[in-house]
């Protein structure tokens, strides 16, 4: 983010687009996917999908973007399965197909058998794959690098964006804006699901993402207590943008303390 921040003021004539920023000059906008509406989605997979009810998630850095995944995820896996519970291992890294790997070894022997990852490599679908259990991609479709394993994934449409982006740039139109656009802008999709997944649990995965598209549910409306038991959203309420941009708790249903970001 900085660093394009100061090269936008190289080139004023330039204009430069940052995804998941929170800063914005003249000719710098900014624009994100609210992934948490697709990771709701996949734990609803993950909790009819789990047997031993346990899940796993390789996580990069505790920071908000990626602790709402974890919080969503959560949230929809014991939405369809009270009785399950979720175990995260961080990797200090976006991309370190290693660590992913190792991180996903890890969970499966601490009794996870669905895996999931908010990384940036194949590592845990492949893992996952080699095992013999199941894991949900993200980013996109990850289902030839685990044929078997891979039930879905949350996927980032940002196509049609670029595609706004460019034709405002060249028409004249563009501005620097603030977008975070989730299932109801088609930013963020499902993969097709594995034959593998019962069709009642892809109805219900369906209908739930139409509802989000349509404003009709949203996956953070309280109650949401942490897990240590503390209310942090009041029943009936519907968490903001700007609460949800802080997040800095692990809700119920997840194991062990939030690292402190560095």
């Amino acid at each position: 983010m900085n660093p394009t921040l100061k090269v936008a003021k190289q080139f004023p004539n330039t204009y430069f687009e940052h995804a998941t920023g929170y800063k914005t000059d003249k000719n710098v906008g900014i624009y994100n996917a609210r992934f948490y509406e697709g990771r709701y989605l996949a734990g609803m997979v993950a909790g009819k999908m789990t047997k031993s009810n346990v899940a796993g998630y390789v996580a990069a850095f505790p920071i908000p973007e990626v602790v709402m995944g974890i919080n969503a995820f959560t949230r929809g896996m014991r939405s369809v399965n009270p009785k399950s519970e979720l175990k995260v291992v961080w990797t200090s890294s976006w991309y370190d197909p290693g660590k992913e790997h190792e991180a996903a070894e890890t969970l499966i022997s601490q009794g996870a058998d669905v895996l999931t990852h908010h990384t940036d490599s194949t590592a845990v679908v492949q893992t996952a794959e080699a095992k013999k259990i199941y894991a949900i991609g993200y980013h996109s479709d990850m289902s030839k690098y685990g044929p078997n394993a891979h039930l879905t994934a949350v996927t980032h449409q940002w196509g049609a964006y670029y595609t706004k982006a460019v034709q405002d740039a060249m028409s004249g139109k563009w501005k620097p804006g603030n977008v975070w656009g989730g299932i109801k802008e088609g930013m963020i999709k499902m993969a097709a699901f594995n034959q593998v997944v019962p069709k009642d649990v892809q109805d219900s995965v369906n209908k739930t993402a139409a509802d989000i598209g349509a404003g009709k549910f949203h996956p953070f409306t309280g109650p949401v207590k942490d897990n240590e038991g503390k209310e942090r959203l009041a029943a009936g309420k519907v968490i903001t943008d700007d609460v949800l941009s802080k997040m800095d708790y692990y809700v119920e249903g997840v194991q062990g303390k939030l690292p402190v970001s560095k």
